[in-house]
């Protein structure tokens, strides 16, 4: 991974507030990209946007997806070359609470993001970040390909569905002429230092081995592609860097890890109550809930084949990255410069 493109490079980013939108936005820093971010609020507390300090390196809007004039003015302030798109309502149960309000911002943040890009004379790629969860899930044992179905089940999964019809659709309509390229990314589940979402496992992990209480697991029968957050992240750089240099690399791509990776959940606690060692125990509390895939994987193949690509940090380094982070933090020390040493191991520096 070369990220010596992105030196002087103006950068619109939206979620940049987010747990995989701070991480991105350090690669970018680190990289000597002009970085201009737009997002809400970081959605929590603590949040790894506000300990590492990301907002230093940058130029940092609060704002809604929704609000396409406040939207309009940031971008038109920026005048970006590249574009990504990571604002979203991410999490599957709180979808299911507030449907209105994830589709609004995962399906009308969207157009609002791609109508920047339209409006815009200086904007070369655009990448729209999804998420493996677009598929019409068959719950069968192989990974889905690019040209699977597109039906997500429950409100989040169903918007990114729409999400990437979205995209496409304006591709067909407006950049057909190649000015600009544009692509989407659907990735699987992501782990590493500094995520304090509800509703996900390596979170949950984390807040109960802190406390050195026993870890409350709601489905630890559901297989999901896990992946360090970095891994993503640089596939997400270097698909637009290479589709603004040449068009031909524009598409669709499912960014998840090999085989071996696709943990069940309760077997992810396991992985990760070894590695913390501290007599942490884990109990099953499954509560059926609402409906969730329960089984889901993706065919990387064209990533591959296209770029070459393969993951570097499989999901046993993963946990431990996300523990050494963890370490860090818990003893207050700097977790921006163990962001950026994590940075520069995963690049090979």
């Amino acid at each position: 991974m070369d990220l010596s493109f992105y030196r002087g490079k103006r950068v619109f980013l939206t979620g940049h507030t987010g747990f995989k939108g701070s991480w991105m936005s350090r690669m970018l820093q680190n990289a000597g990209a002009e970085v201009t971010g737009y997002s809400l609020e970081p959605p929590t507390d603590p949040a790894l946007f506000m300990l590492a300090r990301v907002d230093e390196g940058m130029r940092s809007v609060i704002g809604d997806i929704r609000d396409r004039e406040k939207l309009w003015a940031a971008f038109d302030a920026a005048k970006p070359e590249i574009v990504f798109h990571l604002a979203a309502q991410p999490i599957v149960r709180d979808s299911y609470k507030d449907p209105a309000y994830t589709y609004e911002t995962n399906v009308m943040g969207t157009v609002n993001i791609l109508e920047c890009v339209r409006r815009s004379d200086s904007v070369r790629s655009f990448l729209n970040v999804t998420t493996d969860k677009v598929y019409l899930n068959r719950e069968w044992a192989w990974g889905y390909r690019e040209n699977e179905e597109l039906d997500g089940y429950d409100p989040y999964s169903n918007s990114k569905s729409c999400s990437e019809l979205v995209t496409a659709s304006y591709k067909r309509s407006f950049f057909m002429d190649g000015h600009v390229a544009i692509s989407t990314a659907r990735a699987g589940n992501v782990i590493g230092g500094g995520d304090f979402a509800n509703d996900r496992i390596i979170p949950d992990c984390v807040r109960s081995a802190m406390k050195g209480e026993p870890i409350i697991v709601r489905n630890p029968y559901s297989t999901r592609p896990f992946q360090h957050v970095l891994e993503p992240v640089s596939v997400y750089l270097m698909i637009a860097a290479a589709q603004e240099q040449d068009r031909k690399f524009a598409g669709n791509y499912n960014v998840g890890p090999d085989d071996a990776d696709c943990y069940r959940t309760g077997d992810l606690v396991d992985l990760f109550t070894e590695k913390w060692g501290e007599g942490l125990t884990w109990e099953n509390r499954h509560d059926g809930g609402p409906h969730e895939a329960n089984f889901l994987k993706l065919d990387c193949s064209k990533l591959k084949t296209t770029f070459g690509w393969t993951p570097r940090w499989h999901l046993d380094t993963a946990v431990e990255k996300t523990i050494e982070w963890t370490r860090v933090w818990q003893k207050g020390g700097d977790v921006r410069d163990e962001m950026d040493r994590q940075i520069n191991e995963f690049l090979g520096e």
